[in-house]
């Protein structure tokens, strides 16, 4: 049976301007607008804008211990400063990821959690029964739309529109105006770049959205290099170096995890220690790995499996993400990746891939 995606707010205006429309994660959006290859360079040295507002966020008021946010996720939370924002998991019974997601405290005991748009409705189940009478919960996912203004130019522009903007560090937001509309912007982004990104009403989207691009700097940019950028850095994008059958461990979120509290899958993950973890390489030529793609090493052994490949235009040739056995994973050492019959020569990486962007400049 044929299942309807949802629409952001600005459909309609990403077909207007020519955009070639995807599904995605149950969303209608934009893969791109030119070549993936010209998104990528404008990013990489301009600054693009990008709808993310497929994208889903919650808002709990109460005391992090309390209310029983704390242990629903995997990193420290209860001694952020307001106006901060962390990166993390939460995790099932069995140790595996339920979703990552970036957890904001807008006040002592105002919270709000950004999680990943095929996954909302789950999530906001998973929260609803692990949260208890001390909270207040509202998944505010069709109410708040985020745009995300990403490069090394994305300082230059927003400035423009909101005064004090550059004073923002990395991973720190604050509430700003946006044409007279409250937005809350933080320091944060997915393509290793500088950038912003901005939550705002859902109804204000369009009109926020007009407002950046009346900056001829700015051009609007698809999903499709919005892939190629996160790869280059190596960031884990849930369906493919994240879900529930992966341990955060083997998934490389080993830093993430706060070891000195209790949450939702702790014992499970103690019990389980990893027999592969995540590792990168790079193509010796241009010819670039599939997710699905077998891993092997120099002798032949199948060692893993490619989760997430692509061309990597600031490499000029294949990249990869997969999950290998652990002693499979030293930089400098040759790999392999295809099937039995067709194999392509590959060198393990260090992360990321991509080490020259503005994103802490």
């Amino acid at each position: 049976m044929e299942t309807s995606l949802n629409n952001t707010p600005l459909a309609d205006v990403h077909v207007a301007l020519g955009a070639k429309m995807v599904g995605f994660g149950g969303w209608n959006m934009p893969l791109q607008y030119e070549s993936i290859l010209a998104e990528w360079e404008y990013n990489r040295k301009t600054v693009s804008l990008f709808d993310c507002s497929h994208m889903g966020e919650f808002m709990i008021k109460g005391d992090a211990v309390a209310c029983g946010l704390d242990r629903i996720v995997v990193q420290t939370i209860v001694d952020m400063p307001v106006n901060t924002c962390r990166y993390g998991a939460m995790l099932n019974e069995n140790g595996g990821v339920i979703d990552d997601l970036i957890v904001y405290r807008k006040g002592p005991e105002d919270w709000m959690v950004v999680v990943n748009a095929a996954n909302i409705e789950k999530d906001a189940a998973h929260f609803r029964a692990h949260l208890n009478a001390n909270a207040r919960f509202e998944d505010a996912s069709f109410k708040t739309a985020k745009l995300d203004l990403q490069g090394p130019r994305s300082r230059d522009v927003l400035k423009v529109l909101v005064p004090g903007i550059e004073q923002l560090t990395y991973y720190a937001f604050g509430q700003f105006q946006i044409a007279g509309t409250p937005c809350l912007i933080s320091r944060t982004g997915y393509t290793g770049e500088l950038g912003y990104e901005i939550y705002c009403p859902w109804e204000k989207c369009k009109e926020i959205w007009q407002n950046i691009l009346d900056n001829d700097t700015v051009k609007p940019t698809g999903l499709g290099v919005r892939d190629v950028l996160r790869v280059e850095m190596c960031y884990s994008l849930y369906g493919h170096e994240l879900d529930e059958t992966i341990s955060p461990l083997e998934a490389g979120l080993d830093k993430f995890i706060d070891g000195n509290k209790d949450f939702i899958g702790r014992k499970a993950v103690s019990a389980r220690p990893p027999q592969r973890t995540i590792g990168c390489f790079t193509s010796t030529s241009r010819k670039s790995p599939r997710a699905g793609n077998k891993i092997f090493d120099a002798a032949g052994n199948d060692i893993g499996v490619v989760t997430s490949g692509t061309f990597s235009p600031a490499l000029q040739a294949g990249i990869g993400i997969g999950f290998m056995s652990r002693h499979s994973k030293e930089a400098g050492g040759q790999v392999f990746f295809g099937d039995e019959k067709n194999k392509a020569a590959a060198i393990v990486a260090k992360r990321p891939f991509y080490k020259n962007g503005s994103l802490k400049a």
